[in-house]
């Protein structure tokens, strides 16, 4: 798992809207509260929302700081900085919640206004907050891209930190897309595919490259992350010396800051990277310690991992007594989180465990409640290996399908989950509606109190809703041309020519409409270009006066550069993939599992010690020979 940063909000790649705020009552010349004309009440109104939203979120409350950004985006702001900063907040409050396509919608639009006011570190800042998310999107050579631009700028303006972050986003991008590649590979540990391997070095070489920096800038914090992601990396390179070396460091690090996540994360590290070298006895140490901060931290997925961990590391050890307590607690948490994958995974490990200590009976219940999951979860590979670890046990018992009858009350409890899960579902969604609903009168509220106003005061209501649309109802109408020097609008009026002037009498008589119609075009050009605004599209963007100069003038005589299009090219190489099919999709996602199939791992780097763990099934009387050896644990692998 990828050692990230803990909080990403802080990591927001734009100004605090607190100094923005600052920033702009300095420049303006009114405080955010104070009563005046209606563009100064609505500028206020949409700092005190944007500000309330940062502190939501600040707080942990993003669904609460989304509703007061997106109010604030709903105000609108002819403050073109202001408007920049809440489209970075909104962004990493979207990509906390994990509503990627939001996050990416208003990080594109923080960049596009970001380069219409030359805002260059603004610009950098945005491309790195768009590679983030494009990385968790897995669309990995634009993610590329935008880091790689975050970084250019970052050197080209001296800004060390951004630089710094620049490229530790870069080794993220390299590290999560070589992961991706290692899926389905069966190559032993650190023997990779050329591609991968080369991946993953470069992924590497960009930690280096942070870690120098963020030594030299003093950055502990930053360190830790960098040697956490080396030791991850050089793990799935095979380097499991080095790894273990770096993740030792980053534990370090971890107990200075008293960051117990990070402990947690870097104890389960050096555990699977000690299980590579053979010292099962030290990786359940780390694996305990794993499992000890997990119950502190109340995380029950990371609690669930440990005990598979815990689980399979006893059963290396031959203590199967201890492996099956652990593979238990693990089957307990993955049913309470409705985790199917996890329950099938876990039966499957106890019935290797009960077949190691002779007990086929019991080791025949789990065995068929691991067909019966991966039936209904619709995997394939493992319900041909559970059907056959089923023959094998019925065999050795010496019974039949027929004497095999399921529990009613198993399946009696199943049916009234099914219920309680429905029923939970339905007062789930009447709970987020509710939540949405008192979000929206808090927003409200909030804004009653900064006008001084009874919020129970119906008149303030409609007067405050009329404020803050009226400005939405500009948008739908046709601005005239002002008229200039001096002329009033009828002089403006007879000083363009008529239609009859602009048309040649010929052409009217002539009946080939069409060049009529390309002259009504041609005449009509100009005044169609006067309706065209270039960032128009920019949600919460009030055009003025004051601000109409950046959007347009600065952007009117700049012609792409050359760099401009190989980004582009770049970036549009990955769309070709789209008309190529997709590799068959993935099977259903297993929180309580860690990411590394556990088992597969074993089966190849410790299949010497495995032929120790099996067990002769009770050979036929008749028969003289000896059965063929099995699979680890009596069970098909």
């Amino acid at each position: 798992v990828m050692d990230q940063k803990c909080n990403t909000f802080s990591r927001c790649s734009s100004q605090s809207l607190d100094s923005v705020a600052k920033a702009t009552v300095h420049r303006n010349g009114y405080r955010p509260c104070c009563h005046g004309d209606t563009s100064n009440l609505m500028e206020a109104s949409c700092l005190e929302l944007a500000l309330e939203g940062e502190r939501l979120c600040k707080a942990g409350d993003f669904k609460g700081g989304t509703a007061f950004f997106e109010a604030a985006v709903q105000v609108g702001t002819e403050d073109l900085k202001t408007l920049s900063a809440i489209y970075s907040q909104l962004g990493n409050a979207y990509f906390y919640l994990k509503e990627y396509g939001k996050a990416l919608e208003y990080h594109k639009h923080d960049l596009t206004l970001a380069r219409t006011i030359g805002d260059r570190i603004g610009e950098g800042k945005a491309s790195g907050n768009l590679g983030n998310t494009l990385k968790v999107l897995g669309r990995f050579d634009e993610a590329v891209v935008c880091c790689q631009r975050h970084l250019d700028i970052s050197q080209e303006q001296g800004d060390k930190v951004g630089e710094a972050r620049a490229l530790y986003n870069i080794g993220n991008v390299c590290h999560a897309k070589g992961k991706q590649q290692l899926w389905g590979c069966t190559q032993e540990p650190g023997d990779l595919p050329p591609d991968v391997r080369d991946t993953l070095r470069r992924a590497t070489g960009f930690y280096e490259m942070n870690l120098c920096l963020v030594k030299e800038l003093g950055d502990r914090a930053a360190q830790g992350r960098a040697y956490g992601n080396l030791g991850n990396t050089h793990y799935l390179l095979g380097n499991f010396v080095e790894a273990i070396k770096f993740h030792r460091q980053r534990l370090s690090i971890a107990k200075e800051f008293g960051d117990k996540a990070a402990e947690r994360r870097a104890y389960s590290n050096l555990g699977n990277a000690l299980i590579f070298l053979g010292q099962f006895n030290t990786a359940t140490e780390y694996y305990r310690k794993t499992l000890q901060l997990s119950r502190q931290l109340r995380d029950q997925v990371m609690e669930a991992q440990a005990c598979y961990s815990l689980g399979n590391t006893f059963t290396l050890l031959q203590q199967y007594e201890r492996a099956i307590d652990y593979h238990l607690k693990h089957l307990y948490i993955a049913q309470e989180l409705t985790d199917r994958v996890g329950e099938g995974r876990a039966c499957w490990s106890l019935g290797n465990a009960y077949v190691s200590l002779g007990n086929h009976k019991q080791a025949l219940h789990y065995a068929r409640k691991h067909l019966d999951i991966c039936k209904e979860i619709g995997d394939r590979n493992g319900e041909l290996t559970a059907r056959m670890n089923v023959e094998q046990l019925m065999e050795a018992l010496g019974v039949n399908e027929s004497d095999l009858s399921p529990s009613s009350s198993e399946f009696e409890m199943q049916g009234n989950t099914e219920i309680l899960v429905n029923n939970i579902t339905h007062f789930q969604g009447i709970r987020d509606g509710l939540c949405l609903c008192r979000t929206r009168l808090r927003c409200l509220s909030f804004l009653f109190q900064k006008l001084g106003r009874d919020p129970s005061d119906e008149d303030c209501f409609f007067d405050l809703l009329s404020k803050f649309q009226s400005s939405r109802m500009d948008d739908q109408r046709c601005h005239l041309d002002e008229p200039q020097n001096g002329d009033n609008g009828e002089g403006s009026a007879n000083s363009m020519p008529s239609l009859n002037e602009m048309i040649d009498p010929a052409i009217t008589t002539s009946p080939q409409t069409e060049e009529l119609f390309d002259l009504i075009a041609s005449s009509q050009s100009r005044r169609l270009d006067d309706q065209r605004v270039n960032v128009g599209n920019l949600p919460g963007l009030r055009i003025t006066h004051n601000n109409l100069g950046h959007l347009v003038g600065e952007g009117d005589h700049q012609e792409p550069s050359d760099d401009f299009f190989n980004m582009l090219i770049k970036c549009q190489s990955s769309r070709i993939d789209d008309q190529r099919c997709s590799p068959p999709e993935a099977g259903p996602h297993a929180p309580t599992v860690p990411d590394e199939d556990f088992f597969s791992l074993i089966q190849r780097v410790q299949a010497k010690r495995m032929d120790e763990q099996r067990v002769q099934l009770p050979d036929d009387q008749d028969s003289p020979q000896s059965p063929d050896p099995e699979p680890p644990g009596g069970f098909s692998s």
